[in-house]
């Protein structure tokens, strides 16, 4: 395909099936993983800092819900932010994560939180907004211990919603999703489908349905019920 060429559309009636999908997606399952633990996303630090916890966690190989209960744990013990996280002991990060379940990493996550937290504390004065910069973004999410490519796909699919720049983001785990659900999987046409103000929660759901095919079942019924 040369670069004059454009990629065939999809024909109107197949459109309208794709809208439907994404709308019975939005209804039953578009829920942010940042809802999900609590966190009422916005552009200030806390939330922020949240959030990236929230990513780390739910980057490592263990189950989603269990990452988002430990994400409330440490939030409920008082670590919303840098400054909390880094004043706390190693033994109160592994007993907030023990209380979410999160067992199998938790001695090693307890470190990584509190180092974390110091590379926060002392490159960014604790403000996330501190790495917001184009391209560098990822890169300077990556610095951050437990964060490795997968957990920046967490943080900016999510961030979008309130970092526009980065979106629409979706993800490979996200294509995933879109692909079992008879979508396409093209970043511009997944977008398309959706308000720019739905797409992280859209982003979310395209998730879960390639995590759990009773997602995929719900969409399915919804959609033919509508």
């Amino acid at each position: 395909m040369t670069q004059t060429q454009t990629r065939p559309q999809a024909k109107p009636a197949q459109q309208s099936g794709h809208r439907a999908t994404a709308r019975a997606l939005l209804e039953t399952h578009g829920l942010t993983y940042a809802e999900q633990a609590g966190i009422t996303l916005r552009d200030t630090p806390s939330p922020l800092y949240r959030l990236l916890v929230l990513s780390m966690l739910l980057s490592a190989r263990i189950r989603a819900d269990v990452a988002v209960a430990s994400s409330r744990a440490l939030s409920d013990a008082g670590m919303k932010d840098a400054r909390r996280m880094a004043d706390a002991t190693w033994q109160e990060r592994v007993d907030a994560l023990g209380v979410g379940g999160y067992r199998r990493y938790d001695e090693r996550t307890a470190t990584q939180l509190g180092d974390g937290a110091e590379l926060l504390l002392s490159k960014y004065k604790g403000d996330l907004r501190g790495m917001r910069e184009g391209r560098k973004t990822a890169e300077r999410l990556r610095e951050v211990p437990g964060i490795g490519p997968t957990g920046v796909d967490i943080f900016l699919r999510e961030a979008q919603a309130v970092w526009p720049e980065f979106g629409p983001y979706f993800g490979m785990k996200a294509e995933q999703g879109a692909e079992r659900l008879g979508l396409p999987t093209s970043t511009g046409r997944l977008a398309g489908l959706v308000a720019e103000r739905d797409l992280a929660r859209f982003a979310a759901g395209l998730v879960r349905a390639a995590l759990d095919k009773k997602v995929v079942e719900d969409v399915r019924e919804a959609a033919e019920a509508a």
